[in-house]
C-alpha cells in the first residue's frame, strides 16, 4: 500500500521543525550568530511577534496531526442477528418498520439495488466488527486532532448564508404557519442560538458567555505567568515577589512583559471565541451553511505549509548553487548564472499554471491511486509547493554569490587554500557562517510573500485544491459574494483578518532580524 501523500506532508512539516530546532542550537554555538539572535530576543516587537505566530504554528501543528478514525464495533449495540433483523426490516407505508423475511417490502415489491447494497454492507461491518476479529475497523475518512478538538464547529452545519452571531438565517424563506398560511420570513437556524427560547435573549447571552470565556483565559493566563516567574526566580535565586517587579518594571533582558502582555490577548480572545462558538457562528457561515470560523483556522495550517515548505526545497539549492557560483567561479559560476537568469526569463504564473494543469490531469486520469479527496488536495498542495521554490531560489542564490565573490578574497580565506584546505572544508567553516545572516532575512521576508502568493494563485485557480480550505479560496469564494444585496462580506473578513494577522506579524518579526543580522546596521549602531 502506497504511502498517503497527506502523511508526506505531515512529515515535511515537523521535519522543518526539526531542522529549525538544529538551526537554533548552531547558532547558540557560534557568536556571531548568537550576538543578533540576542537582539532579537530582546526586541519587545519580535518577541510580541513571535507569541502571535506560535499560535498560528500551534493550530498548524494540530491540523497536520492526521488519522483514519476508528469505527466502533455494532456488536457491542446488540447481538448480530438483532442487529441484521433490524437492518432486514423495512418501512411500511404507516412510518412503521416492519420485518420482511421474503426479500420484499410491505408492498409487496422488490427491494431497490440501494437497500440490498446497504444492508449488505451493515453484514459485512458486522462480521469485521464479531469479537475476536483480528484487527479493529477504521474509516476511510481522514481527520485531524483539530478536527477532533473542533468536532462541534465542523458538524454544526446550517442551511445557507447566516451573519456572524445570528440566530436566523440571512435570507428569507417560505414558512409554513400553523394555521396552514405561508409566510416569507427569516427561518431560526438549527445550531447557531438554538439554545435561546426567545432570540431577544441573544445579547444577554453573548455579553455572559463573552465575559466567562475571557475569566477563564485569564486563570489560565494568571497560571502561566506564577509558573514563568517562579522560573525566572529560581534561576536568578531571587524572592517571587522581586522576580515579579523586576518583570513588570522591565528590567529583564528579554522583555517578559510584552510576551504576558501578548499571551495575555491571545488567551482571552481564544477563550471568548471558544465559549462564543460552542453555541453560536461567531464568523457566521457561507452558502452551503458552514461555520466560517472553523474554515479560517483549517486555512491557517495551508498558509504555513505553502510558507514553509516552499522554504524548505528553495533553501537546499540556493545555498549551494550561489555559494558555489560566487566561491569557484569559472564555468560553474557561468553555468548557474545561465541556469537562474533562463529560470527568471519564464513567466511565474504561466509556470505554475502549466504545472498544476498537468498535474489535475495526471489525478483525473489515476483517480484510483487516492483514496479520498483530502489525499488529492495535499498533493496538489505539496506540488504547489515544489513549484513555488523551484521559481523563488533564483534571488537568494544571487545575493550568495556576490556576497561569496567578496569573501572569497578575504585573507583567512585564501590563507587556508593556499594551506591546501579541501573546498568543502573552505565552504562549511569560511563562507557559509558568514552568509547566513543573508540567508535568515531572505526566509523571514519571503515567507509573508509566500502566504500573500497562495492567496493569489487560488484567487485565480491555480493554487490550491478548490476543496482544501485556504484564505485564497475563502477569498474566491467570497468575489460572487459581494454582489449580492445584502453584501454577505463575513467570509471575506474573516480570510483578511486571519491572513491579515500572520502577515503582519510575519513582517514585524522580519524587520527586527533584518536589523539585527545586517553587518552595515550592527557596525552602525
Amino acid at each position: 500500500m502506497p504511502v498517503p501523500v497527506i502523511l508526506i506532508t505531515d512529515a515535511l512539516i515537523f521535519l522543518l521543525i526539526a531542522v529549525g530546532i538544529v538551526f537554533g542550537l548552531y547558532a547558540a554555538r557560534h557568536e556571531h550568530l548568537r550576538g543578533p539572535w540576542r537582539q532579537v530576543g530582546r526586541s519587545p516587537v519580535a518577541v510580541a511577534a513571535l507569541v502571535v505566530m506560535l499560535f498560528y504554528v500551534g493550530i498548524g501543528v494540530l491540523d497536520s496531526l492526521h488519522f483514519h478514525p476508528r469505527i466502533e464495533p455494532l456488536a457491542e449495540v446488540g447481538s448480530p442477528a438483532a442487529t441484521v433483523n433490524e437492518a432486514d426490516a423495512v418501512t411500511g407505508p404507516d412510518g412503521k418498520t416492519t420485518p420482511d423475511e421474503q426479500g420484499t417490502d410491505a408492498s409487496g415489491s422488490q427491494r431497490s439495488a440501494e437497500q440490498a447494497q446497504e444492508i449488505t454492507q451493515a453484514k459485512d461491518t458486522i462480521s469485521a466488527a464479531e469479537p475476536g476479529a483480528s484487527a479493529p475497523t477504521y474509516s476511510t475518512q481522514i481527520i485531524s486532532v483539530l478536527d477532533l478538538l473542533l468536532s462541534g464547529l465542523r458538524e454544526r452545519q446550517e442551511k445557507t448564508f447566516s451573519a456572524p452571531f445570528a440566530t436566523h438565517l440571512f435570507v428569507k424563506e417560505a414558512i409554513e404557519q400553523p394555521d396552514g398560511s405561508v409566510v416569507r420570513a427569516y427561518p431560526r437556524l438549527e445550531h447557531g442560538g438554538a439554545h435561546l427560547e426567545d432570540p431577544s435573549q441573544r445579547s444577554f447571552d453573548l455579553l455572559f458567555r463573552g465575559l466567562f470565556g475571557a475569566i477563564k483565559g485569564l486563570m489560565v493566563w494568571t497560571a502561566i505567568m506564577a509558573g514563568l516567574i517562579a522560573l525566572l526566580g529560581w534561576r536568578r535565586r531571587q524572592s517571587f515577589n522581586d522576580t515579579a517587579t523586576a518583570l513588570w518594571r522591565g528590567e529583564t533582558a528579554v522583555p517578559w512583559r510584552v510576551v504576558l502582555i501578548t499571551l495575555a490577548i491571545m488567551l482571552v480572545l481564544s477563550f471568548t471565541a471558544a465559549e462564543l462558538g460552542a453555541k453560536y457562528h461567531i464568523l457566521g457561515t457561507d452558502k452551503v451553511g458552514e461555520d466560517v470560523f472553523y474554515q479560517s483556522l483549517k486555512s491557517i495550517r495551508t498558509g504555513l505549509v505553502i510558507g514553509t515548505l516552499t522554504t524548505l526545497v528553495m533553501l537546499p539549492a540556493a545555498i549551494l548553487l550561489g555559494i558555489m557560483a560566487g566561491y569557484l567561479g569559472g564555468r560553474t559560476d557561468d553555468v548557474i548564472q545561465y541556469l537562474y537568469t533562463t529560470l527568471n526569463s519564464i513567466p511565474g504564473v504561466l509556470l505554475i499554471a502549466a504545472a498544476i494543469l498537468m498535474l489535475q490531469v495526471y489525478m483525473t486520469n489515476n483517480a484510483d491511486q487516492f483514496e479520498s479527496l483530502v489525499e488529492r488536495a495535499d498533493l496538489r498542495l505539496l506540488f504547489l509547493c515544489i513549484i513555488l521554490g523551484v521559481t523563488s531560489w533564483t534571488g537568494l542564490c544571487r545575493l550568495l554569490r556576490g556576497e561569496s565573490l567578496k569573501l572569497r578574497e578575504v585573507d583567512y580565506v585564501q590563507a587556508a587554500r593556499a594551506l591546501g584546505v579541501r573546498h568543502s572544508t573552505v565552504i562549511a567553516r569560511h563562507i557559509l557562517p558568514n552568509v547566513l545572516h543573508i540567508v535568515m532575512i531572505t526566509v523571514v521576508l519571503d515567507f509573508s510573500g509566500l502566504v500573500l502568493a497562495e492567496a493569489v494563485l487560488s484567487y485565480v485557480n491555480i493554487g490550491v485544491d478548490p476543496t482544501m480550505n485556504s484564505w485564497g479560496n475563502m477569498i474566491n469564494s467570497a468575489r460572487l459574494e459581494l454582489a449580492r444585496d445584502p453584501i454577505v462580506w463575513w467570509s471575506l473578513a474573516a480570510a483578511f483578518l486571519f491572513m491579515f494577522t500572520l502577515v503582519l506579524a510575519a513582517n514585524l518579526l522580519a524587520d527586527v532580524v533584518r536589523d539585527a543580522f545586517d553587518p552595515r546596521l550592527r557596525s552602525a549602531s
